[in-house]
């Protein structure tokens, strides 16, 4: 039994990336359907498809890369864990390296970018941050 999906999706990211991957399969669910379409909304991420396999559904995600085959993505970590959830208000969104990386929030009007959520005035849930 997986304990944290969202922290397995974000492993086998930074895994494919440093095995210099072209794409990797992580499990379907809602939630991470919506921190696939940040991430490539965002250009850290290629194509994001669904994939379906035989019993269960699964995303694939297209890695980036730069010249030389460096990853786009330089650091991608979970914030809010099931041991410990870590929540903002409107004032308190976090803000990743001066707006060059992006912070994933899970919030009652969705699962937004620090940005967004800056324009729209809410809070909720940190998910994780990507730079």
């Amino acid at each position: 039994m997986m304990t944290d999906p969202i922290a397995d999706m974000l492993t086998r990211i930074r895994n494919g990336l440093q095995a210099k991957h072209d794409s990797v399969l992580v499990p379907s669910s809602g939630l991470k359907k919506e921190i696939a379409r940040i991430l490539s909304e965002e250009g850290f991420v290629g194509e994001v498809k669904l994939a379906r396999g035989e019993n269960a559904h699964n995303i694939e995600l297209t890695l980036k890369y730069v010249e030389d085959r460096e990853p786009v993505i330089r650091h991608i970590e979970r914030v809010s864990k099931p041991g410990r959830r870590v929540y903002c208000d409107k004032e308190g969104v976090p803000v990743v390296l001066n707006g060059l990386g992006v912070a994933i929030v899970s919030t009652s009007q969705g699962v937004l970018t620090d940005r967004r959520c800056r324009e729209l005035g809410v809070g909720g849930e940190v998910i994780c941050r990507v730079w």
